[in-house]
């Protein structure tokens, strides 16, 4: 098996490929706003459902109602919220 010598100047090419690949990517992908977060905080659900916060609870349990966690805050599906509004919740 033959051994391959990695010279200074071949890791500074994959240094330089390596960072321009990583600047492409972040380049490419969206950022998140938060005027196009498709989901309501807790309070405004608990607002809207009039009811306490173990009752999200366990309605994230039972999977009555879907979440996604942003930067620590709990966002509730929209679509789900309503579905249970229509139900008489």
């Amino acid at each position: 098996m033959a051994a391959e010598i990695v010279t200074r100047e071949d890791l500074e090419d994959f240094r330089i490929r390596l960072l321009t690949d990583i600047k492409n990517i972040i380049q490419i992908q969206p950022t998140p706003s938060a005027g196009k977060l498709e989901g309501y905080k807790t309070s405004d659900v608990r607002r809207i459902l009039g009811c306490s916060f173990n009752k999200l609870v366990s309605l994230r349990i039972t999977r009555k109602l879907r979440t996604k966690k942003i930067g620590g805050t709990l966002y509730y599906n929209k679509d789900d919220v309503k579905q249970l509004l229509e139900e008489g919740y």
